[in-house]
């Protein structure tokens, strides 16, 4: 019997991203899988439903008859609310799950005794494929948003990023030089802002450096990231540690230090954030003050931007996913190193410590 894949609407506020595009559903039936859509999952990235309906997949209404279909749940980010009480021990989840910020979902996922696959600890040849394409919308996002809270009507202290002849630029400043952090300091250096990145591996510091005259890339020490933080207008956390906690590299009396109306934007926030004044927010209120600082700490940031992101999502998501329709996918090491939930037990070792 052909494996069946549900793919449901995502429920979490303000998030249009959907688990397949159509093209995707094609590629999974041409080689026997089942595939079941809930009605409506891809109106918000732009897909109709007639969309995947012509390409032979099913069309489901309503969540419980999705999640009581489907054996294969593919979604976007982690269940919350009642879809954790549609899961069965006889599910497979793949989807964004961050379960390291997340304790009780960890719990209740060890309850169902499922078994959960993490988009985020897929890894290939030292690479993590289905992070990067988010993470790098993400690093955007956190430079645009956060140059449009400098505004003094948003609350910012009323800063160019890129400046004016005769106006000093804004300063950004940028916790990793991964994928998002990469991406944030391209974007701020595109606008034209001073950018200071912060990371402890010489080649990203290389690629930084490249970036133009404007870009300053330096190992971390504590005098010099309190220094940077605290003459930031804009301050963006991208650290990452895969599958675990972030660390907290910047405290609350660093972020008093910072001029009110500056912008503190946490992209690492779904992994718990790397300042100390973070906490996860959704698109319904994304935005709060503490310490005079503004943050934005939206935990879903691609899917303000739900069709890109869909679309770069499924091509990255999607070679795996051919892989978890093979019943002897738990020999494929990338598949087995990204179970963080085995039958209910806690198997990741970044989960486990």
């Amino acid at each position: 019997m052909s494996l069946r894949v549900g793919v449901p609407t995502e429920i979490k506020p303000m998030e249009g991203r959907v688990g397949l595009t159509p093209d995707a559903v094609a590629e999974l039936i041409a080689v026997g899988a089942q595939v079941g859509i809930q009605r409506g999952a891809g109106v918000a990235s732009g897909y109709a439903d007639d969309d995947y309906a012509g390409l032979g997949a099913e069309l489901l209404d309503g969540a419980d008859a999705l999640y009581d279909w489907a054996q294969l749940v593919v979604k976007v980010k982690e269940p919350v609310g009642e879809e954790i009480n549609r899961l069965r021990a006889d599910h497979l989840l793949f989807c964004y799950l961050h379960l390291a910020a997340n304790p009780e979902l960890t719990r209740r996922l060890c309850e169902i005794g499922l078994t959960a696959v993490a988009f985020e600890t897929v890894a290939d040849h030292g690479r993590l494929p289905i992070l990067v394409p988010m993470s790098e919308i993400a690093g955007r996002i956190a430079v645009q948003v956060g140059a449009h809270l400098l505004h003094t009507t948003q609350g910012g202290r009323g800063i160019l990023l890129g400046g004016l002849p005769s106006v000093e630029r804004g300063h950004v400043v940028v916790l990793g030089a991964g994928h998002a952090g990469g991406a944030s300091a391209r974007a701020a250096a595109a606008l034209g802002a001073n950018v200071t990145v912060f990371d402890k591996n010489p080649l990203q510091l290389e690629r930084m450096f490249d970036l133009g005259p404007n870009v300053s890339a330096l190992m971390p020490t504590v005098s010099s990231v309190a220094d940077a933080v605290a003459d930031a207008d804009l301050l963006i956390g991208a650290v990452l540690l895969p599958g675990a906690a972030t660390p907290r590299l910047v405290s609350r009396a660093q972020v008093a230090r910072m001029r009110p109306g500056s912008v503190i934007s946490d992209i690492a926030v779904d992994q718990g954030g790397c300042i100390e004044t973070t906490r996860p927010t959704t698109y319904d209120d994304p935005t709060y003050v503490d310490e005079g600082v503004v943050h934005f700490c939206v935990t879903n940031m691609p899917g303000a931007v739900p069709r890109s992101a869909t679309q770069a999502l499924t091509s990255a998501m999607l070679p795996y996913l051919h892989g978890l329709l093979d019943p002897g996918w738990r020999e494929d090491s990338r598949l087995r190193g990204a179970i963080n939930v085995d039958r209910g037990r806690i198997v990741h070792p970044a989960l486990q410590n």
